[in-house]
C-alpha cells in the first residue's frame, strides 16, 4: 500500500472533517480551551467544505490517501492552498491548512503534502507563499522552519468560532 495525492472531491467531506477535528484536538490542546476542542463535531465541520468548486479563486484541497485491496481508500492528511487572502500580499500563494491524522505524525505525510502544495502554487505563478501559525504551536513552528519557512513579523488576532487566537505569519520562496 502506497501514499497517493489527489484533490478532494465531493464525498470526501466527512473523512477530511474527521482528520481536521482530531488534528485540532491534538495540536491545539493547552492553546485553545478544552471545552471548545472537546465539543468539535466532524459533522459540523464537514458542512463547511466546498470541494470541486467551479470558482477559479476557490481554495484547492489536496489529500494524502492510502489505497489497498483490503481497506479501500483511507484519507490521512490534507493541505488546502490558494492565492493569498492578505491585503499586503496579493501576489503570494497561501497554505490555508495542513493537517495530518495524529496517528500518522512523523511519517512524512505533512512534508509530502507541503511539497505538492508548494509545487502547485509555483505552477500557478506564485514566487512566494505564506501561512499563519497559532502562537504557541511549537510543533508546527518546528515543522515549518524545517521546511524553509520563517516568521516575517506579521501578527494578528483571529476569532475562529468565537475563540480569540493570536497567530503569526510565516513566508518562504517557492
Amino acid at each position: 500500500m502506497g501514499v497517493e495525492l489527489r484533490e478532494a472531491r465531493v464525498g470526501d467531506e466527512a473523512a477530511v472533517a474527521d482528520i481536521h477535528v482530531r488534528a485540532w484536538q491534538e495540536a491545539y490542546r493547552r492553546l485553545i480551551p478544552d471545552e471548545f476542542l472537546d465539543a468539535l463535531d466532524p459533522e459540523d465541520r464537514a458542512r463547511t467544505y466546498t470541494f470541486e468548486s467551479d470558482d477559479p479563486d476557490a481554495p484547492t484541497t489536496l489529500l494524502a490517501v492510502q489505497t489497498g485491496e483490503d481497506c479501500g481508500e483511507i484519507i490521512f492528511g490534507f493541505a488546502t492552498f490558494c492565492r493569498s487572502r492578505d491585503a499586503d500580499a496579493p501576489d503570494h500563494g497561501e497554505i490555508v491548512a495542513l493537517y495530518v491524522d495524529p496517528d500518522r505524525y512523523e511519517g512524512g505525510v505533512g512534508r509530502l503534502l507541503m511539497a505538492e502544495a508548494r509545487r502547485r502554487l509555483w505552477e500557478a505563478g506564485f514566487a512566494e507563499a505564506l501561512l499563519w501559525v497559532l502562537d504557541g504551536n511549537d510543533r508546527a513552528v518546528r515543522f515549518y522552519e524545517g521546511e524553509g519557512w520563517s516568521a516575517d513579523g506579521a501578527t494578528r488576532v483571529e476569532e475562529p468560532y468565537g475563540i480569540v487566537s493570536n497567530v503569526s505569519r510565516f513566508r518562504r520562496p517557492l
